[in-house]
């Protein structure tokens, strides 16, 4: 990890302590690790006495994560969704921004001419493959980690305040990257390094309860998730010749049952459990565009298959994109034969490549 050193975690201090107005910023549709970086970032500030931190994000947080808003900082979390004007004047009016979990500005949506005209110093982390390190002050980057989440637990573990003690963590900052790190690996399902489990050992040694943020993450779903659920896997679920499995949400369905931002989150791991499927697509219709989640068994590469054919990346086994309507598919409708075309491409031909 060779971007957390001395000079830069020092940079990054500096950094802080120079600053009067943080903005902590995250990616479009943000997920748990998102939101659990972001967060543990808050309260991690919040402690080192930068009480006006402020959190600015695209979209909406899904429901499932409200457990780590706690009303002391709900007033300082913004979303663009919902107060437009307001979001971009938090981002216009900061001195520093650190970008959690993004490797490029596009990937924030909404926000991406606000944070490239803004004059603060910028500072980046994440796991990301290649990030736009010309855009930052400063840039934390790292691909062999199993999350945002995990990444900035290390780095803040060389602060000064932290010093290599996980006790030293304010509570809710371990909660925040516990919970991030959990949902970006689907609890220890894939991208784990030796690194994760050290700190998730870390962070029980210091205090935190794994069995609640399980308990809110994987057992306070709505009934409406569960029949979505029992539907996709019974009528929606194709599996083809070449072991791929897809699944495709057309905004007629999302709409038949209610279906929120974080409802479907989990869904693209689902058909990997039967052993004939070596990659799995969750496709969902948003507007001009389908959004696109692929997930892959050890051997086939899940971030070539987007980069190729779905215009997005990512990791290794954990990638996604997106379609454009119409430029690559008249509408949703289209989807499976795209689908079906390209992935037989990518199976048979370019995989290994």
């Amino acid at each position: 990890m060779q971007d957390i050193n001395r000079h830069n975690v020092q940079k990054l201090v500096s950094l802080i302590a120079e600053a009067k107005k943080i903005t902590v910023v995250s990616h479009m549709k943000p997920d748990g690790d998102a939101v659990g970086c972001c967060i543990g970032m808050y309260h991690y500030l919040a402690a080192s006495g930068k009480t006006g931190t402020k959190i600015v994000l695209p979209h909406r947080v899904p429901s499932y994560l409200n457990f780590l808003i706690d009303k002391d900082m709900a007033c300082d979390l913004c979303i663009h969704e919902d107060k437009p004007k307001l979001a971009l004047e938090v981002i216009s009016s900061s001195d520093l921004i650190i970008c959690l979990d993004f490797n490029a500005f596009h990937r924030t949506d909404s926000l991406e001419d606000a944070l490239r005209s803004s004059a603060a110093e910028k500072v980046l982390i994440d796991h990301h493959l290649n990030p736009d390190r010309t855009s930052f002050t400063l840039a934390f980057s790292e691909t062999e980690v199993s999350s945002a989440s995990e990444f900035l637990f290390q780095i803040l573990m060389r602060t000064p305040i932290i010093n290599e003690d996980a006790g030293n963590l304010p509570q809710k900052t371990a909660l925040a990257l516990m919970t991030g790190m959990t949902t970006d690996t689907n609890n220890f399902n894939n991208s784990v390094f030796p690194s994760t489990l050290r700190m998730a050992s870390a962070l029980i040694e210091a205090g935190v309860d794994r069995d609640f943020i399980l308990s809110n993450l994987y057992n306070q779903y709505s009934e409406k998730r569960m029949r979505l659920m029992g539907h996709t896997l019974q009528d929606l679920m194709t599996i083809t010749k070449d072991g791929v499995a897809y699944i495709i949400f057309d905004k007629k369905l999302l709409q038949e049952y209610h279906i929120e931002e974080g409802d479907t989150e989990g869904f693209v791991n689902l058909p990997l459990s039967i052993g004939r499927v070596k990659m799995s697509l969750l496709l969902k219709e948003d507007g001009d565009r389908i959004r696109v989640s692929i997930r892959s068994k050890k051997g086939v590469s899940a971030n070539r298959c987007a980069q190729l054919h779905f215009n997005g990346g990512g990791h290794e086994n954990a990638a996604g994109g997106r379609l454009y309507i119409p430029k690559d598919v008249a509408g949703i409708e289209e989807a499976a034969a795209y689908i079906e075309t390209y992935t037989h491409l990518f199976m048979t031909t370019e995989n290994e490549k």
